[in-house]
């Protein structure tokens, strides 16, 4: 049964401001030294302005000597060198903070990744997961390196210019406020409306992640169905998407650039021109009206920088909602502190929906202990959901699966990995060699065991004949391993992993048929003793079982041995003999 593709949660704009908060008060040291390095850079800045009104008024009263010009001129360059100096310490403390913070950031957020209840991780699907672990990453760390540090250093130069200027020229300072309405408008408009319209893009982006990836992964299907037009068609609609949601939030920006920019020209005409007359009334010497008005030019810098990272921090406060809302997801597991008093599988009127609808309607189902139980039926009738079940995978919307008599949502999941282990036909090689991939189900395994367990699958022979043996690297950029044998893998690691209870979803079905009865042959030895349930299409494995159990629009409506079924002429009747081509017999 196929689930809907549903998106992780997005965090609030108020639970990021928390989080960020937290995640700045863990450096609350180097934060208090790099604001104090820019605070002291942006103090040496400001002796450039007032050194050279000095050389102004100087100038015009005529009483500038050469001896104190010199030495306003040798002030001046020493000005320049010792704030160069503490901007570049300052700099490199804000890097070291970013960097400090944004490792911090990230391996936070893989920890909520790799804690997702794998249910949520197959409702989302792999666009939306993928987007934030590569798209939103990258756009926090930009945002954490560069757009952070640059604002703490606006914000601290625009304090100390500020300063400066009502220390200047207190009766010219009431003219750099010419700018500040149009300011705080456009920036209030722009700021109201980015955050949504960034999330937009961000998500758009998501979806045609998974576009492409489904057309990736689905090639073959793609190519054998002829679906190449449909899939252009979706890519298609995924970049106009792609493409409204860039034009509004670059609409955004060509409303309030501009208006910004003449924003800042104002204070500048609005200081000379008011300076100017305080200058000719003799309310202010020209000195001092050059002083401020390098002061003003001087705050433009940081003011820009403000205004426009604020942007870019818009960017990475929406990427920084789509990461902190993956911890926002629920567990479906509940602490419990039973322990299984046995090994016995039950599943008691378990019912599951992936929307609103159930899959499954009230299953009650008993795999005696040591017992190989097949479900099969006809495709879309709920023997994976129910497989994934009983393996823990998802839990039920209502009813109970339970171990031991304990639920499997109140076991902790190392131990009910011990106890219960699920493998599907979709499996995953690692990057690593052979022996790694197998050593995920034991860390500690010898090769000796290796071995073993290879041979228990009949993956011994190949695995031998790699050019490096089990040494030999495989997965993403290694030697290549074909579907089958990444099956065999998987399997060789259920058999080290060693569980009393197994779930297999057409573990075998990448296999030719004759390999796979061969295998399955083989697993039968290794596996005795254990519970074993079997989701299958090859009814030979029905046929093989101790009992067989019939799922149909998400109800069992059969259970029995193969015999006894057959002889029933039901369901599973009709079942084994379309499979063996057989013609159909008037019920008894």
């Amino acid at each position: 049964m196929t689930a809907t593709t549903t998106t992780l949660p997005v965090a609030s704009a108020a639970t990021v401001r928390r989080h960020v908060r937290g995640l700045l008060a863990r450096h609350r040291g180097p934060l208090a030294l790099g604001l104090a390095l820019h605070a002291a850079a942006a103090v040496a800045g400001l002796a450039g302005p007032a050194l050279i009104g000095r050389l102004v008024d100087a100038v015009v009263s005529g009483g500038g000597e050469r001896a104190p010009v010199d030495l306003l001129v040798g002030l001046l360059a020493a000005a320049f060198v010792v704030q160069a100096v503490l901007a570049w310490f300052a700099h490199r403390a804000s890097l070291r903070l970013g960097e400090t913070v944004f490792a911090e950031l990230r391996e936070d957020f893989l920890g909520r990744v790799v804690r997702l209840p794998l249910s949520t991780v197959e409702r989302a699907g792999g666009g939306d997961l993928v987007s934030r672990t590569t798209n939103d990453v990258e756009a926090v760390a930009y945002s954490v390196r560069y757009a952070v540090p640059k604002i703490l250093i606006a914000l601290v130069s625009l304090v100390a210019v500020a300063v400066a200027i009502v220390v200047s020229g207190p009766a010219i300072a009431p003219a750099v406020l010419a700018g500040a309405p149009l300011l705080l408008v456009i920036s209030r408009w722009y700021l109201t409306r980015c955050r949504a319209g960034y999330l937009r893009e961000l998500a758009a982006y998501a979806r045609l992640n998974g576009t492409v990836g489904e057309t990736m992964d689905g090639a073959r299907t793609v190519a054998a169905q002829r679906l190449s037009a449909a899939r252009r068609r979706r890519v298609d609609d995924d970049l106009r998407e792609i493409f409204a949601a860039e034009r509004y939030t670059l609409w955004l920006r060509t409303v309030s650039y501009p208006i910004t920019e003449f924003g800042y020209m104002l204070p500048v005409g609005a200081t000379l021109g008011w300076g100017g007359w305080l200058a000719l009334h003799g309310h202010a010497t020209p000195g001092q009206v050059a002083t401020v008005t390098l002061y003003v030019l001087q705050l433009l810098d940081p003011l820009d920088d403000l205004l426009s990272w604020l942007d870019e921090l818009q960017i990475g406060a929406a990427s920084t909602a789509r990461i902190v809302g993956v911890g926002e997801v629920p567990d479906d597991r509940v602490a419990g502190t039973a322990r299984p008093a046995g090994e016995e599988l039950a599943a008691r009127g378990v019912r599951y929906a992936y929307t609103d609808r159930d899959v499954l309607h009230g299953v009650d189902l008993d795999p005696r202990p040591g017992e190989r139980l097949a479900v099969v039926g006809p495709s879309g009738a709920g023997k994976s959901t129910l497989g994934r079940l009983l393996a823990g995978i998802h839990p039920p919307r209502a009813g109970e699966v339970l171990i031991g008599g304990v639920r499997l949502v109140e076991l902790p999941l190392d131990d009910l990995r011990a106890r219960v282990a699920l493998v599907t036909q979709e499996q995953h090689v690692f990057v690593g060699t052979l022996a790694d991939n197998l050593r995920l189900a034991r860390p500690g395994a010898g090769e000796a065991e290796l071995e073993r367990v290879l041979d228990a699958v009949d993956a011994l022979g190949w695995a031998r004949d790699l050019p490096r043996g089990l040494a030999t690297e495989v997965g993403s950029g290694g030697h290549p391993l074909t579907p089958a044998q990444a099956q065999q893998v998987a399997l060789a690691r259920l058999v080290l992993m060693d569980p009393h209870t197994l779930v297999l979803d057409e573990a075998t079905s990448l296999l030719d048929p004759r390999a796979a009865r061969h295998l399955e042959r083989s697993l039968s030895a290794v596996l005795a003793g254990r519970t074993v349930v079997a989701v299958a299409h090859r009814l030979h494995t029905a046929h093989d079982a101790d009992r067989v159990a019939v799922v149909e629009d998400g109800r069992i409506t059969e259970i029995g041995t193969h015999a006894e079924l057959v002889t029933r002429n039901g369901s599973y009747a009709a079942l084994w003999r379309s499979w063996r081509d057989e013609p159909a017999t008037a019920p008894s």
